[in-house]
């Protein structure tokens, strides 16, 4: 008998083979008593104690699965280093591509000012009627528009086309250079070439020593004055305070962040005041598409002895 625990943090239930056993537990509550004798477990929003004291619970455990599609936080979590880690790479694909397109237009077409207007009741004449396709100051349309993705995977696959169809040129950033779904993708040693001419910088890259504040002064200070950067990678991939120093000294036109360095964003950070940014409450993600597929299929190749999907090195 297998024995895989399953968290309450999802809706819906992966079809399982008979002879194995599914535990459903609660992320937030001590591990049950199921999970001494656990072979998998499937981890979903986890806090970091209740995930720490998971590790221990579970010492006979060959195989965690996290939905998420950054394994940082099971990686932190202190489980037997011969315990294979998968994670949940494409599961946020659709989402994650639908929340940046999201924030995206609401940036370039003044939603945020829009709302407050509204809020005083006030017609605001400055962002409606007669108006240039182009200004030289900020990004109005995404019409022509050179759109860079720093971090060209899966979400970016999904995203390129939602910006093709609207009239944007895509141009993608990874540690690989040629042609990536049909987009030209340079490495980062292109940045030099690419980013004066980038209207719109997307940050979709994961939280890895290599790409800690990566998106800091240098590339911020690349991009011509009209730019928008919206980033909904990791928080760790941008450098805050020199984000609000471009913004301040009129380095960059706006922002727009689902992710941030520390979450929730303390009440302290100047990023809640700045007028030209849109603050999103990591909200991109959070509902892994199709993960009962995903962990059906592991299942089964772990039964088999085969190897898993989305493997994490170790």
């Amino acid at each position: 008998m297998t024995l895989i625990l399953l968290p309450t943090t999802v809706d819906g239930a992966p079809t399982l083979p008979s002879g194995v056993t599914a535990v459903r537990y609660d992320v937030t509550a001590p591990p049950p008593p199921e999970a001494a004798h656990a072979d998998a477990v499937v981890v979903w929003g986890n806090p970091a104690d209740r995930l720490a004291e998971l590790a221990v619970a579970t010492p006979h455990a060959r195989w965690v699965q996290t939905l998420a599609a950054g394994p940082d936080a099971v990686l932190a979590a202190g489980f037997a280093p011969d315990v294979v880690v998968t994670n949940g790479r494409g599961l946020h694909d659709a989402t994650v591509a639908e929340h940046v397109l999201a924030l995206l237009l609401a940036s370039v077409r003044s939603v945020p000012a829009m709302v407050q207007a509204q809020s005083g009741h006030r017609w605001a004449d400055e962002l409606g009627g007669l108006q240039p396709l182009h200004t030289s100051d900020r990004v109005t349309t995404l019409i022509d528009a050179n759109v860079t993705v720093w971090g060209f995977g899966s979400i970016a696959a999904r995203l390129a086309p939602l910006l093709v169809g609207l009239g944007a040129h895509v141009t993608g950033v990874a540690t690989t250079a040629g042609d990536r779904y049909g987009f030209p993708v340079v490495t980062p040693q292109g940045l030099p070439d690419v980013l004066p001419r980038t209207d719109v910088l997307v940050g979709l890259l994961p939280a890895l020593e290599t790409t800690h504040h990566a998106i800091g002064r240098d590339v911020l200070g690349l991009l011509p004055r009209r730019a928008l950067v919206v980033n909904a990678g990791r928080g760790s991939t941008l450098d805050e305070d020199a984000l609000v120093d471009a913004l301040r000294t009129g380095g960059i036109a706006g922002a727009a962040l689902d992710v941030f360095a520390t979450e929730p964003l303390p009440a302290s950070s100047p990023l809640w005041d700045e007028p030209r940014v849109l603050v999103s409450p990591h909200a991109a993600g959070g509902r892994p598409v199709g993960w009962e597929s995903l962990v059906a299929d592991n299942v089964g190749r772990f039964l088999a002895g085969t190897p898993l999907r989305n493997v994490v090195p170790r």
